[in-house]
């Protein structure tokens, strides 16, 4: 739901040039999350986001949040705000279309009191922004657009970049020395430094909604693999659920132009009726699916994270987590840097996040990417193969949480404050 949140922290000033050590473009979820790696650091930190913090915060979204992503939280003095206004899975249940065997996941399958998590966009967005406002050492600039970027002269061992910032209609000129780029799959921040991108789009789009079920959901989550695409429901407090139903273009567009109840009983075939009768809550909303991986995440002086690094497939709720890993990773590697003297925004000490973040990140683009190929199609063989695989996964306790483990990101480095 949308939050009352008071103006940005910038105070009235009459300088129109202000520098930084860092700025970050972005002010989502992943961006702020990396500045609040930073807070009480010596860095100044500046974080510049186009909309109002309340239509920043406002968005009717929910996301599969890992464990180890609230452990980034807990490290992050968040989650005691955060943590009880998530629903916890107590089960997470994967299946092969309408195959009754499924692949069932407990949290004494893994390392936390939950299999997973779901949080909405309101939640998170509220918490993070909060703890933006109350540091020190962040200036949190909403309703701001960068106009453009230049060099700006050599900095010892690294670069230094000019950027020209429209802040409600007053143009800024802001310096700093690292530049992060946390603004999304568009990112200009990336288009700037001319890092190029490899990838596709996927022939699935996603539609999304919010839905009342007439019974009990149980806290359990569903992701089941029908040849068309996944269809994925995520428990949310109040006994809603959020779905993210994939499927290709022309059929996605027909299902949004259908009547309401039309909609519902198209729905309802792929939702089962485990939860009784469903209500819309929300305007269902539709958005394109794509694989895309930068080809690199660092240059002197700037960086990439989150979607502007990357962007996978929905299935299995990878995206957000990979970003917010990202945003952490680093913030550590910036502040050790500077705690040894060393330069921040040098090529060598960026270079140290790429290496702790690309290779993970690639290994899961990889796997979502071949999970949604494996069961979006009617291949007997295939689906032979997927269905005895759905056997033994639910029946090798070591083997099923391995699975788990890589799904949940517990398999990669954990940056300090998720441990």
């Amino acid at each position: 739901m949308p939050v009352d949140l008071p103006s940005p922290t910038v105070r009235p000033s009459v300088n129109l040039t202000k520098t930084y050590d860092v700025v970050i473009v972005g002010g989502g979820i992943v961006g702020l999350t990396c500045a609040c790696g930073l807070r009480g650091s010596d860095l100044q930190v500046a974080v510049i986001e186009a909309q109002t913090a309340q239509q920043a915060a406002g968005r009717q979204r929910a996301y599969a949040f890992s464990p180890v992503s609230a452990s980034i939280l807990q490290g992050l003095g968040l989650w005691e705000t955060v943590g009880p206004q998530l629903t916890h899975f107590q089960r997470v249940k994967l299946s092969d279309a309408d195959y009754p065997k499924a692949i069932t996941f407990r949290p004494e399958d893994g390392r936390s009191d939950a299999v997973y998590y779901s949080a909405e966009h309101s939640v998170l967005m509220s918490a993070l922004q909060s703890a933006v406002r109350a540091a020190d050492n962040i200036d949190y600039w909403c309703e701001s657009r960068v106009l453009g970027s230049e060099p700006a002269g050599s900095a010892v061992d690294g670069a230094s970049t000019q950027l020209t910032v429209d802040f409600r209609g007053d143009r800024y000129t802001f310096h700093t020395s690292l530049l992060i780029g946390a603004d999304g799959s568009r990112s200009r921040v990336r288009a700037q430094a001319g890092i190029k991108t490899f990838g596709w789009q996927y022939w699935q789009s996603c539609i999304t909604a919010v839905l009342a079920p007439e019974k009990s959901h149980r806290s359990t989550a569903y992701e089941r693999f029908w040849p068309s695409g996944p269809f994925a429901i995520l428990p949310l407090p109040n006994n809603r659920c959020q779905i993210v139903w994939t499927a290709p273009h022309d059929e996605a567009k027909a299902m949004l132009a259908l009547p309401r109840e039309q909609f519902l009983a198209e729905l309802q075939a792929r939702y089962g009726d485990e939860m009784g009768d469903l209500t819309l809550v929300n305007e269902p909303m539709m958005f394109p699916v794509q694989l895309m991986h930068s080809r690199e995440y660092v240059r002197p002086g700037m960086a990439l994270i989150g979607d502007a690094a990357h962007c996978c497939h929905p299935v299995g709720g990878q995206g957000l987590n990979m970003g917010i890993r990202d945003a952490i990773a680093l913030s550590e590697v910036i502040q050790q840097a500077a705690q040894k003297g060393e330069n921040p925004s040098s090529l060598k000490v960026l270079k140290r996040y790429e290496r702790w973040r690309r290779t993970e990140n690639w290994f899961t683009l990889s796997l979502t990417d071949f999970l949604n190929r494996s069961f979006s199609n009617r291949f007997w063989p295939l689906v032979i193969a997927r269905r005895a695989g759905i056997w033994v996964l639910d029946s090798v306790g070591p083997l099923k949480r391995l699975i788990l483990q890589l799904m949940t990101g517990f398999f990669g480095k954990l940056p300090a404050k998720a441990k």
